[in-house]
């Protein structure tokens, strides 16, 4: 199985242009592994063995190649989630919502709901948008009980 994730991830860094080094595959699996987005100090905190200017040019040149897209939790950190598969060089295609937990500071990208089209007044041109809403997560919710 394990075989089968890194074919993915490999082909997905070739699909961008991009080498295949160790630390980049092991970016991808991290982030893959987890369901919610995650901030480069949690990656650091998981990848002992890659240094933090390492890390941060690796996120950054995936939110360049649309590979990841960067989402604020409500203490203005930076957190990181894997792009769905239209989104490219440039190009994120992310519009969905964002739920950040007021609990547990956990952001939860919510792909599959559905989103309200938006009519923005004339001569204005949108490159994308970003929903965010607040709240308590399922696992949160649960423990309140």
């Amino acid at each position: 199985m394990t075989e089968i994730i890194n074919n993915k991830f490999e082909h997905l860094l070739d699909l961008h242009h991009l080498k295949k080094t160790g630390p980049r595959l092991k970016v991808l699996a991290m982030m893959s592994a987890k369901n919610t987005a995650t901030s480069q100090p949690d990656l650091e905190g998981l990848m002992e063995d890659v240094d933090r200017v390492t890390l941060y040019r690796i996120l950054n040149v995936f939110e360049e190649k649309g590979i990841i897209h960067k989402i604020f939790d409500l203490n203005g950190t930076a957190n990181y989630a894997i792009c769905t598969s239209n989104c490219q060089e440039h190009l994120h295609h992310d519009e969905h919502l964002h739920f950040n937990c007021v609990v547990c500071n956990k952001v939860y990208c919510l792909n599959d709901l559905s989103l309200p089209a938006f009519n923005l007044p004339p001569g204005f041109k949108a490159d994308g948008f970003t929903i965010y809403a607040s709240g308590t997560c399922p696992q949160c919710n649960k423990s309140a009980l």
